[in-house]
């Protein structure tokens, strides 16, 4: 995606107040239902649905609103188990200011990494990588197919595929 919601949300308390005033002391936001289970590890749970609000839809309530548009030198977002298998690995640095960031290596870009779903928790991705991530500091896309457990000093280089 070009941009990644970050969910912070800066906004005027007379504004905000306005629009509670005009809407009845609520902000008229789209809800979303998600279907999911009650257990998600387990597909055969009962099924649910979660209701939703997004609060990045906020912005359509106030006349003059805008985003900012922060790099990703700034920050790494970790959404999913690919997202923390990249970020646990060489393509991140800890800054001597404490903030994550890409290796300079890695030119603004993050890896593609698409692990299989059974790695969907992080406790199945933590046994995937017993013993840390492989090196990704040169790795185009990595992609993990069914159950394997990487081992110490794996360099992943380009696009690769692990069946």
């Amino acid at each position: 995606y070009k941009f990644f919601n970050t969910n912070n949300l800066w906004v005027d308390l007379e504004a905000l107040k306005q629009q509670f005033e005009i809407n009845g002391g609520s902000l008229p936001l789209p809800v979303m239902k998600n279907g999911k289970t009650v257990d998600p590890r387990d597909k055969a749970s009962t099924k649910v649905l979660q209701l939703e609000t997004a609060m990045g839809a906020a912005i359509e309530c106030f006349p003059g609103a805008t985003a900012l548009v922060i790099p990703r030198s700034r920050f790494a977002p970790v959404k999913t188990t690919n997202d923390l298998f990249a970020l646990r690995s060489d393509a991140y640095m800890l800054t001597p200011d404490y903030r994550i960031t890409l290796a300079p290596a890695r030119n603004g870009v993050p890896p593609d990494v698409k692990l299989d779903g059974m790695y969907k928790f992080v406790d199945a991705m933590e046994k995937l990588i017993p013993m840390g991530p492989p090196s990704l500091i040169d790795c185009k896309k990595i992609v993990v197919e069914g159950d394997i457990s990487f081992a110490t000093g794996v360099v992943v280089k380009g696009t690769v595929t692990f069946k």
